[in-house]
């Protein structure tokens, strides 16, 4: 069982849930996955007014908590507005707080983003922010409020993986406290596992499973591989070493077959 914020779950795996072929197979792969929250972009389904009341019922029979995101706000203001309407329509307090400083790399804002957590945060949100791997920046959103960070491994969509290791094992060591969630970048499940082997608490993702060849097969891949990367760091990972090592005790070995 994990803790989170306030919730309890069995799966460490969190799900978008843009860009899939179809509502059968959005479906199909969050059963496989195993995941109990799944993230819905509040803009992007408010502009599809064809459909929209079958992706919210799907989304409700799922059984699966929703976490509305602020995709798409380039200001804090904007995010605190959608962010409101989200409380109203989903019923609850939890958001992923999303604000966009670059067009081109996807780049969360980091001045916006921390004025947006401090006022939702004060206005009762439990705030989920999608931010870089910098340190400086994690540390004032938890500053603000933030229990729970939502630092990216590469840029959204990109599929590149955790470009960027020593940032993320930096956060790991310095915010101990930190419910830490890799999201954005996984390409695949070998990033996953790589993620949760340095000791991240969850992984989200969606692209790399919404935009393969057979996603429903890629996000079982994915809950495999986020289970295998926590029970390895929870079992504890041999040090690297620079030279061999034999893993056969020599005590019965001749004399003149051992090394000097």
């Amino acid at each position: 069982m994990w803790q989170l914020a306030d919730k309890k779950y069995l799966s460490r795996l969190l799900l978008g849930t843009a860009q899939y072929p179809s509502l059968q197979i959005l479906q199909d792969a969050i059963v496989a996955s195993g995941a109990q929250l799944i993230t819905v972009s509040l803009r992007r389904q408010i502009s599809r007014e064809t459909h929209q009341n079958d992706f919210w019922m799907a989304a409700k029979n799922l059984n699966c908590d929703v976490l509305p995101n602020t995709a798409g706000c380039r200001t804090a203001a904007e995010a605190v507005t959608l962010a409101e309407m989200a409380r109203e329509i989903f019923q609850t307090h939890w958001v992923k707080l999303e604000v966009i400083g670059d067009e081109y790399n996807l780049q969360p804002d980091p001045f916006e983003l921390v004025k947006a957590a401090e006022i939702l945060t004060r206005q009762g949100f439990e705030v989920l922010p999608y931010c870089t791997d910098d340190l400086v920046l994690c540390q004032r959103l938890m500053d603000a409020g933030c229990r729970i960070l939502m630092p990216w491994a590469a840029p959204i969509g990109s599929g590149k993986g955790i470009i960027n290791p020593y940032a993320l094992m930096t956060l790991r060591a310095r915010l101990p406290e930190a419910t830490l969630i890799v999201d954005a970048g996984l390409g695949k499940p070998s990033h996953a596992v790589l993620a949760m082997e340095l000791g991240f608490d969850g992984v989200l993702l969606n692209t790399a499973v919404a935009l393969a060849h057979h996603p429903v097969l890629m996000a079982k891949a994915f809950k495999d591989a986020v289970v295998a990367g926590r029970n390895a760091f929870c079992a504890g990972i041999m040090p690297e070493r620079d030279f061999a090592h034999p893993s056969t005790p020599l005590i019965d070995t001749p004399f003149w077959h051992q090394e000097i």
